[in-house]
């Protein structure tokens, strides 16, 4: 019987083509018009049940089994590209300035593609695959949006798997875990304000640079002080502006940090914002200074279920080879919005090898470009998870 990886390796020219014409019209969160109507016009093309306008750009194709034992899987690719400037040469290289697909999701959605066309033309399993294109999943929170708009609901899956490229590994390779995969994602905007004044009189002013300063290493001790050892968690402050940089000798009248603050666990997580805002606020206080905190809380942490986790690691190996997937990777302290359908329902988040493309470089990066060359390992792993999980007995 031939694989799904073979069986999509007959039409990989054509599903290249596809993901080069993405990657060379990237489109922000929300806005993937163009990228929706292609995912839309091909699964309609394969005969597929489409349903539009979820979460605004949001695509889902249903495609039913020879059989029909009212179970179902659900499998998910994000669109949207990130507010970024190309610097790659190639033929496919962003038609968009300031728009690039740096992350993969132009690799995600081919592949979740190549899925679609293997299970309508094949049809192999028991009950239904829910095929779910993602809009806004750099910042914009598409999968929040999904979820909160009743894509349950709408297409009830009892489990959801989703796959992200991962340049660290080759290609054919994977890795998946339970539990924790990635963090939740905090944004953080502190202003300190004292009295500014003449820099050669620093006993006339109340000097908010120096009790930012003070915060910053402060700050530091939530890691290595208020957290287990054995725990994660980090609060990085990632930039610092005044509210003057034109004058060697003026000490400001406040200064401005933001950064971001990344855990795992809630219990870690409401630990953190506690600890931060109970050190801004008394270092800027002993200081003679004020603050203003605004802790926005972002995509929370990226958990795998266990028994679905285990699962999606048996398929791989079968696909790949026990030596292929790795079970004991460490969690990274990204953050994804695919955690919101990991609340919602069972699942697990895998990360397919993918090293060896061209570029050679990580996620986000201005040179990276998506390998073609996995395009069929990735669509076949996911018609296989689908067939696996919904067997005909």
């Amino acid at each position: 019987m031939t694989s799904p990886v073979d069986h999509i390796r007959r039409f990989h020219t054509e599903l290249t083509g596809i993901r080069r014409d993405l990657h060379a019209h990237p489109e922000l969160s929300f806005q993937e018009q163009r990228t929706s109507g292609v995912v839309a016009e091909y699964l309609r093309k394969l005969g597929v049940e489409t349903h539009t306008g979820l979460a605004k750009t949001g695509v889902v194709g249903v495609i039913k089994g020879k059989k029909s034992n009212g179970k179902a899987i659900g499998l998910r690719a994000d669109m949207d590209c990130l507010p970024m400037h190309e610097q790659n040469t190639f033929a496919h290289k962003s038609k968009n300035e300031g728009r690039m697909h740096a992350c993969g999701h132009d690799g995600h959605t081919t592949m979740l593609l190549g899925t679609a066309r293997y299970l309508a033309e094949t049809r192999n399993f028991d009950g239904t695959a829910y095929l779910i294109f993602q809009p806004a999943e750099e910042g914009g929170g598409g999968g929040e949006v999904m979820v909160r708009e009743g894509l349950f609901e709408r297409f009830p899956a009892d489990q959801v798997y989703a796959v992200h490229n991962w340049p660290g590994l080759p290609a054919g390779q994977m890795a998946v875990r339970p539990g924790p995969v990635m963090a939740a994602t905090d944004e953080v905007q502190i202003t300190v304000r004292g009295r500014g004044g003449h820099g050669a009189m620093p006993h006339l002013v109340v000097d908010p640079v120096v009790a930012c300063a003070t915060i910053i290493s402060a700050l530091q001790t939530i890691a290595s002080r208020n957290v287990e050892p054995v725990d994660a968690v980090v609060v990085s402050i990632c930039s610092m502006q005044t509210s003057q940089v034109g004058a060697f000798n003026v000490v400001p009248d406040h200064v401005k940090l933001v950064g971001t603050v990344r855990s795992f666990r809630p219990a870690t997580r409401d630990l953190a914002e506690r600890r931060l805002k109970e050190i801004v606020t008394k270092v800027a206080e002993a200081f003679g200074c004020s603050s203003e905190i605004q802790y926005a809380r972002g995509y929370p942490a990226t958990v795998n279920s266990a028994p679905e986790a285990q699962f999606a690691a048996r398929v791989g190996e079968r696909l790949f080879g026990k030596g292929n997937v790795f079970t004991e990777h460490e969690p990274t302290m990204g953050g994804e919005d695919f955690s919101y359908m990991l609340q919602a329902r069972p699942g697990a988040y895998v990360f397919l090898g993918q090293g060896g493309a061209p570029g050679g470089c990580f996620l986000h990066n201005p040179q990276y470009d998506f390998n073609d060359e996995v395009i069929p390992l990735g669509a076949g792993y996911l018609a296989a998870l689908v067939e696996e999980s919904l067997p005909i007995k």
